[in-house]
């Protein structure tokens, strides 16, 4: 569909993980209990920290580009042991393979020194959550940008974007809830949404402001929408599929996004919420006619099935929370 408008989408994906000195085998006999990170403190952009992890983060780089996936950079991330490790952005298709292969890697060659890492959505109560950050342009065949014009800038920026630009965000806002599921595919996904900790919990769009769904980033040719929802549990290619069929919408109907959100969007009540449960997020996405129409009725009931029986699988176990706090005192 993209192809016949004349659109070309580009998409890059930044993912977070947690590093452990443990084996995977380890961590599985000791019940992913008391498992040791790879530093004690807040790596974030931590120069010290980040040479101590060089070992293992400084293999993944260098194998995983010298596979044909480049890698731009790595960095530590805001909490101890958590790092992120930025892909070159791709055509769809293209990305969402290089995501895939990239994080099977990452494992292969923790695992090849006798560490582990984790894309969980939130692997610890106390701990920062993996976000996937997704990142999408659009051009024309020949490589223009279809998001970057000539017209009026957005306030306090040096982005001007297009209508294919506004619209196309304004489809992403009015279609995020719908596309949760796809952005949050399990129960542990919706622990990692809390105030004030760059997981977003309200929906709307900003210009380089980390606390919504959707950030505006850059100005010319580089200038994008991120989508700050998706979890590092989640799959690339419905993430992708998704965030293109709601941008395809907006521009076929040439929705109005209105205007920048300024401030915290922790704060901010009068704005639609990320979905708390992935029930909330099923129903949403099982009973929403554009999903119907972007993906089929087939496709969307698998999808459907298979978080319903995460779900259900979920809601039948016994949690270390429940005996900690109800085996005496209940």
């Amino acid at each position: 569909k993209a192809a016949d408008a004349g659109i070309v989408p580009h998409f890059a994906s930044e993912l977070e993980f947690f590093l452990f000195k443990e084996t995977y085998s380890g961590a599985r006999k000791k019940h992913y209990q008391d498992l040791e990170l790879s530093q004690s403190y807040n790596e974030d952009y931590h120069v010290l920290s980040g040479a101590f992890a060089e070992p293992v983060i400084g293999a993944i780089r260098r194998l995983v580009d010298a596979s044909g996936v480049p890698v731009e950079f790595s960095k530590g991330e805001a909490s101890a042991g958590q790092h992120e490790i930025n892909l070159r952005y791709a055509q769809g298709v293209e990305m969402a393979d290089r995501h895939v292969i990239y994080k099977l890697a990452a494992k292969e060659i923790a695992a090849a020194q006798d560490a582990s890492l984790s894309f969980m959505a939130k692997w610890h109560t106390d701990h920062a959550g993996n976000s996937l950050h997704v990142h999408m342009s659009f051009t024309d065949p020949e490589g223009a940008s279809l998001f970057s014009g000539d017209g009026e800038k957005l306030p306090g920026t040096e982005a001007r974007p297009t209508d294919t630009f506004r619209h196309a965000v304004g489809g992403l806002l009015e279609h995020a809830r719908e596309l949760s599921m796809l952005f949050a595919p399990n129960v542990n996904s919706y622990k990692r949404y809390i105030e004030d900790t760059f997981a977003p919990t309200r929906i709307a769009w900003s210009y380089d402001n980390r606390t919504v769904g959707f950030r505006a980033v850059g100005h010319g040719p580089s200038l994008r929408v991120e989508c700050r929802i998706p979890g590092g549990d989640a799959n690339p290619y419905l993430v992708y599929a998704g965030m293109l069929a709601a941008a395809l919408d907006g521009v076929e109907r040439k929705i109005d996004p209105g205007p920048l959100f300024e401030g915290n969007g922790y704060e901010a009540q009068d704005l639609p919420r990320v979905p708390h449960t992935l029930g909330e997020a099923i129903e949403a996405f099982a009973s929403s006619a554009f999903i119907q129409g972007a993906f089929g009725e087939e496709v969307v009931e698998h999808l459907a099935h298979f978080a319903r029986a995460e779900l259900a699988e979920y809601q039948r176990v016994v949690t270390d929370f429940e005996r900690a706090r109800f085996f005496e005192r209940i």
